[in-house]
C-alpha cells in the first residue's frame, strides 16, 4: 500500500509525500520549511519522521529549503550528479553523509520503496521523474514536461496513481502577463505540458487500468483549476471515455491535498 499527498503543487513551489506502512519520503521542497512541516502536521505527519527527500531537478521552486530541512532534520537527500552539481548553494548546506546520488533509469531502495527515476525533457540539469513501487502497488511523478516521450509514457502504463503536470492553457499564456521569452520557453519542447496534452496522457493511460490522476504543477498566471480538469475532460470525451470513468482532480498550489491511498 501507498499513501501519497500533494503538499504544494504549482509554479510557485512544489512538494509532494509519499509514504508505505514503513518509508515516509519527500518528493522535492520547493516552498518553505514552515510551510512543508505545517503541511505534513495537517495529515499527521512529523518532520523528523521523514526518511529521505527526492529531488527532481534544480530549479528553485522544487529545492528551495531543500538544504535547510536536510541540515536541521538530518534527512539524507537523493539526486542524480548533474542535479547535484546544478544546485551548489543547496548542496553545501547538507553533511556529506546525507548526499545520496542515484542514477536515472536505475532501480533504488528506500526502505521497503522501490525507486525508478525516469528521464523527462525539461530546462535543466539531469530532470525526472519518478516511479515508487511497494508490494505490487505502483505510482508515479511526472511533472516539468516539455513534451511526453515515448519513455515517459512507458514508465506511467500500469500505475495505480500519477500526479502529472497540465501547467498551462495556450490560449492563456498567449495573453498573459508573462515576458515573450517565459512564454516560448513554457510551450517549448523543454518547458511545461499544456493541459490538452496532459489529457492526451491520461486517455491513453486509461487504456492501460489507471484509476487515479492528480493534475498539478498549475501555472498561476497561464492557467486556472476548473479549466485544466475541464480541458483534461473534454479531451477524455473526445476519446469515448466517460468523466466517471476516471478518479480525476487538480492539486492547490497554496495548500496541501487529501491524502490519497492507492
Amino acid at each position: 500500500m501507498l499513501k501519497f499527498c500533494s503538499l504544494y503543487s504549482g509554479s510557485s513551489g512544489n512538494s509532494l509525500f509519499v509514504s508505505s506502512n514503513n518509508t515516509n519520503i519527500l518528493i522535492d521542497a520547493g516552498v518553505s520549511a514552515k510551510k512543508i512541516t505545517e503541511a505534513l502536521t495537517s495529515i499527521n505527519v512529523d518532520i523528523t519522521n521523514i526518511d529521505a527527500i527526492l529531488v527532481t531537478h534544480e530549479h528553485i521552486d522544487h529545492v528551495l529549503s531543500l538544504g535547510f530541512l536536510s541540515k536541521k532534520y538530518n534527512i539524507p537527500v537523493f539526486a542524480n550528479e548533474c542535479t547535484w552539481n546544478a544546485m551548489p548553494k543547496q548542496k553545501e548546506k547538507i553533511n556529506i553523509g546525507n548526499q545520496k546520488f542515484f542514477v536515472n533509469s536505475e532501480n533504488f531502495e528506500i526502505g521497503d520503496l522501490k525507486i525508478l527515476p525516469f528521464d523527462i525533457p525539461h530546462d535543466a540539469g539531469n530532470p525526472c521523474g519518478f516511479n515508487i513501487m511497494n508490494d505490487n502497488t505502483k505510482i508515479s511523478i511526472a511533472t516539468d514536461l516539455g513534451h511526453v516521450t515515448e519513455n515517459i509514457m512507458d514508465n506511467l502504463k500500469n500505475s495505480s496513481f500519477v500526479l502529472l503536470e497540465s501547467n498551462y492553457e495556450p490560449e492563456v499564456l498567449k495573453y498573459c502577463s508573462y515576458p515573450y521569452k517565459l512564454k516560448r520557453r513554457i510551450d517549448g519542447p523543454d518547458g511545461h505540458l499544456s493541459n490538452v496534452s496532459a489529457g492526451k496522457v491520461v486517455a491513453n493511460l486509461m487504456n492501460y487500468g489507471i484509476n487515479h490522476v492528480t493534475l498539478g504543477h498549475l501555472s498561476k498566471e497561464s492557467n486556472f483549476p476548473e479549466l485544466a480538469y475541464k480541458t483534461v475532460v473534454q479531451e477524455l470525451v473526445s476519446q469515448h471515455f466517460k468523466e466517471g470513468d476516471i478518479n480525476l482532480d487538480v492539486a492547490s498550489r497554496d495548500m496541501p491535498g487529501e491524502l490519497i491511498v492507492c
